[in-house]
C-alpha cells in the first residue's frame, strides 16, 4: 500500500445513500498522528453504551469527512449520512480506520484527499487524549488553573505550541454566513497579514473562518513562506454546522465552547473581528469581560473590528451596544477599522511588536499566555435551556466584569439555537427572542421563519 497517498488495503466501494448522494467504503491509515491506540483506548472509544465517546467520535469525524459542503444545517448532515460508520481496526502494526457509507466528496479517484485525512486522524487524536487525560481525573476541571493546564496540555499533544516563535498568531472571528462582499474583504484582510508573516487562527469553519486563511495563503506564497499555518479551534457542539474548511491545516477539538474560547485567548497574540451573526457577539464578550479585569488592564492584547464598506452599521450597533452595557472602558480595549485592510494587518504587527516586548519583560512564553487572568465564571462550561437563560442575571446592578459574563452566556443560548443540533430543536419546540429576530433579519442566522415563536420578551 503506498501510505503516503491514504490508499485503502482493499478496493473503495462506491454506492448511494438513501437521499440518492454518493457515499465510499474504506479503510485508510494514518500520518504522522497517532499511529498507535492501546486495546483500552479502543475499546472505550467504541463502546458507546459506557461512555457515549462513539457518537461523539462518529459526529466529528462525519463533519471532517463533509468538508467543503457549506450546509449549517447540523440535523441535515446527520439525517443524509445516518448509515455512516467509522469503525477503529487494531492490528499489530497499529491502528487503522474502516470507513462505511462516507461521504464521496471527500475522496478523489477512489483515495481520500490527503488533507482530510490529516484532520480525521486530527479528531480522533483529540477526542482519545481528552477523555483519557482531561476528563479521567489528572486535571481538577473545578479549579480555574487546572482548566488551564488542561488547555495547554491539548494543544501540546496536538503540537500546535511552537516554543522558538515569535509572537505572530492572528485569530480571526466572524460568521459563517457572511455576505460575498465581506466574505471577499476578510481574503483582502488575510492577504495583508500574510504578507506580513502572520499565521492565521480561526473557528475553522466558512465564510470569515475561511476568507482570512485563503487570503493568508496568497500573501504567504508571494513571501515564501513554506510553513504557513491556518490553525481551526472547534468543539464538538458546532463542528457539524460549522466543517472545517479546505484550508486548515492544523485542526483542534477542545471539549467544550468554553475551553476552545479560552484556548482562542492563550494560543493567539491579537484578534480581528468580521461582521457575525450570535457567535461572534459571544466572543467579543467574552474576551472583553476578560480584558476588563484589573489584572489584565496593562497586558497588550491588539483587537481590531472590521469590514468592508456598507459594514458601518454592523459595527456601530455593536460598539454602542458594548457603551451602553460595558461602558467606554471597554469600548477603550478595541478599535474600528472600516475598508481597509491593509491599514489592519498594519495595526495586528504593530500590536504583535507589544506582546512581544511585554512577554520578554514579563517572562511569559511566546507560545501561551499564562499570564492572563481568566475568572472561574469564564470557565465554566454553559449548558443553555430554557430555565438556564431564564436565570441568567442581565441587569445594571451587577459589576461590569459579572454583567459581561452573563450577556456572554446569553448569546451563547443563541448560539445553541442557531447552529447546534439540541439547541435548534429546542427553539422550534418553545419559541426564540427578538434579539434573535434582529439577526434573522440581517441574514447572520439560517433558523427557519416558520418556526419562529418568541418564547420571552426583553424588558428595559
Amino acid at each position: 500500500m503506498n501510505k503516503a497517498q491514504g490508499v485503502s488495503e482493499f478496493k473503495s466501494t462506491v454506492s448511494m445513500s438513501s437521499d440518492d448522494v454518493p457515499t465510499i467504503d474504506m479503510r485508510v491509515t494514518p500520518e504522522g498522528s497517532l499511529e498507535i491506540l492501546s486495546q483500552l483506548e479502543v475499546n472505550a472509544l467504541l463502546d458507546s453504551t459506557a461512555t457515549g465517546l462513539y457518537k461523539m467520535y462518529r459526529r466529528c469525524s462525519l463533519a471532517v469527512l463533509n468538508s467543503g459542503n457549506y450546509t449549517d444545517d447540523a440535523r441535515e448532515v446527520f439525517e443524509t449520512f445516518r448509515n455512516f460508520e467509522i469503525r477503529l481496526v487494531q492490528q499489530d502494526r497499529g491502528v487503522k480506520l474502516e470507513l462505511k457509507n462516507a461521504p464521496a466528496g471527500a475522496f478523489v479517484d477512489g483515495k481520500m484527499i490527503r488533507g482530510i485525512r490529516e484532520l480525521l486522524f486530527a479528531v480522533l487524536r483529540d477526542i482519545v487524549y481528552v477523555h483519557n487525560e482531561v476528563k479521567a481525573g489528572k486535571f481538577d476541571l473545578e479549579d480555574s488553573s487546572h482548566i488551564t493546564s488542561a488547555i495547554f496540555h491539548i494543544l501540546r499533544n496536538a503540537r500546535v505550541l511552537r516554543a522558538q516563535c515569535e509572537p505572530n498568531i492572528v485569530v480571526c472571528w466572524g460568521g459563517h454566513a457572511v455576505s460575498r462582499e465581506e466574505y471577499d474583504y476578510s481574503k483582502l484582510v488575510g492577504y495583508e497579514m500574510g504578507l506580513r508573516l502572520m499565521d492565521v487562527c480561526t473557528g475553522c469553519g466558512p465564510g470569515a473562518m475561511k476568507g482570512p486563511m485563503k487570503g493568508a495563503t496568497i500573501g504567504h506564497s508571494k513571501q515564501r513562506v513554506k510553513r504557513g499555518r491556518y490553525i481551526g479551534i472547534t468543539e464538538p457542539g458546532i463542528i457539524a454546522a460549522e466543517s472545517p474548511n479546505p484550508i486548515v491545516n492544523k485542526l483542534l477539538i477542545m471539549p467544550d465552547m468554553e475551553k476552545r474560547l479560552e484556548a482562542f485567548v492563550r494560543f493567539g497574540h491579537g484578534i480581528v473581528v468580521f461582521p457575525g451573526g450570535v457567535g461572534t457577539a459571544e466572543e467579543i464578550l467574552y474576551l472583553l469581560g476578560i480584558l476588563l479585569h484589573p489584572n489584565n488592564v496593562l497586558r497588550p492584547f491588539p483587537l481590531v473590528f472590521t469590514g468592508p464598506a456598507g459594514s458601518e452599521s454592523y459595527f456601530q450597533e455593536i460598539d454602542a451596544f458594548i457603551g451602553s452595557a460595558l461602558g467606554p472602558e471597554a469600548q477603550r480595549l478595541y478599535s474600528i477599522i472600516i475598508d481597509d485592510p491593509a491599514q489592519v494587518a498594519r495595526e495586528m504587527r504593530a500590536g504583535m511588536q507589544h506582546v512581544h516586548d511585554y512577554r520578554i519583560a514579563t517572562k511569559d512564553a511566546f507560545y501561551f499566555n499564562w499570564l492572563l487572568h481568566i475568572e472561574k465564571d469564564f470557565q465554566q462550561p454553559f449548558e443553555p435551556t430554557h430555565e438556564t437563560m431564564r436565570a441568567l442575571k442581565l441587569h445594571r446592578n451587577i459589576e461590569k466584569l459579572q454583567l459581561a459574563a452573563e450577556l456572554r452566556l446569553a448569546f451563547s443560548g443563541l448560539v445553541a439555537g442557531n447552529v447546534k443540533e439540541d439547541g435548534v430543536s429546542a427553539v422550534e419546540e418553545h419559541g426564540l427572542d427578538s434579539l434573535l429576530r434582529a439577526f434573522v433579519s440581517q441574514n447572520r442566522m439560517k433558523l427557519r421563519q416558520e418556526t419562529y415563536r418568541p418564547c420571552y420578551r426583553l424588558v428595559g
